[in-house]
């Protein structure tokens, strides 16, 4: 017994650090060496915050606009925290972690800035001439195939479940730990994937998205990310053999660590996945008794048929 307790400690030695420095332990979680604060990483976010305030401040103060700033505002404060704060370091150690992350990404920050609609404050950020033109030029890009498919709410509902599904074999998610341009790649369409979806789902853009169907791609986004979470929850394989050696230094084994992850992603995930749902069947409910209210089955309002 004393034997292996020297052998755990002589492991956790070894993997005390990796090629970005000392890895995570608990109580050193918070330190500033675990904040990554990377170029490539800070320069986007900031050029994004700088570029969406000078279209707000353009647009001038309307109260409708309150709600979608605030919203960027929120998605924008997530999406820092995931990708700088320890949370991304510690992904390096615990899966879970990990997921935790992807977590944030694809159901805080990916709707919030779906939500916030920012395309028309991005715009009102370029020069006056540029805005109808460039305005014009990604409304055609959007009606052209072959990229109308992926802006319909079935391509976006597909990419975002392709993206979930590809990037969690262990072949392609492994070469994320050992590559940072490949997990960068793989967040970048985590992020892209899922803003792309709940666009189609809030009725960004060109989406003719109804309420009723909104409900059905949002529970069926739900099954996707909840099957992949109970396979992980449940399997007694351990499919990352890359945390094998690193979990150890927060007291998990790999598979515990892996069944961890797997709860994040169908538990807290089916949460917020019920609550849209919910929120776009009541919008359904609204828009259905409007059109009672009006008297004409099938007929709204101009502007109150969709999301």
């Amino acid at each position: 017994m004393t034997a292996l307790c020297q052998l755990v400690v002589l492991l956790a030695a070894q993997v005390q650090r990796d090629e970005e420095g000392p890895l995570p332990v608990p109580g050193t979680l918070w330190h500033w060496q675990n904040w990554s604060w990377e170029l490539s990483i800070l320069l986007p976010l900031f050029i994004m915050l700088i570029w969406y305030l000078i279209g707000a401040a353009r647009r001038g103060r309307q109260m409708a606009l309150g709600k979608r700033h605030f919203a960027f505002a929120v998605g924008w404060t997530s999406l820092f925290f995931a990708l700088i704060s320890p949370l991304h370091r510690l992904g390096d150690v615990l899966f879970s972690a990990h997921m935790l992350q992807h977590e944030l990404l694809l159901l805080i920050a990916a709707p919030l800035f779906a939500a916030s609609h920012p395309g028309v404050t991005f715009l009102y950020a370029m020069p006056r001439k540029a805005r109808q033109p460039l305005g014009a030029w990604i409304a055609k890009a959007e009606t052209d195939m072959p990229l109308s498919m992926i802006f319909s709410p079935l391509g976006a509902f597909l990419l975002h479940a392709a993206a979930l599904w590809l990037w969690h074999i262990p072949y392609l998610y492994q070469a994320t730990i050992e590559s940072d341009f490949i997990h960068a790649l793989q967040h970048l369409s985590f992020f892209l994937s899922g803003i792309l979806f709940w666009s189609a789902v809030f009725g960004a853009g060109r989406s003719t998205m109804t309420y009723g169907l909104g409900v059905l791609y949002v529970f069926g986004a739900a099954a996707s990310c909840s099957a992949l979470g109970a396979l992980l929850t449940f399997s007694s394989v351990v499919w990352y053999p890359i945390y094998s050696d690193r979990t150890q230094l927060w007291k998990l084994t790999p598979l515990q660590d892996q069944q961890l992850g797997g709860l994040l992603m169908w538990v807290p995930s089916g949460v917020v996945f019920i609550l849209i749902g919910m929120w776009l069947f009541a919008r359904w409910l609204n828009t259905a008794e409007q059109r009672l209210q009006h008297g004409v089955l099938g007929e709204l309002p101009a502007g109150k048929e969709h999301i």
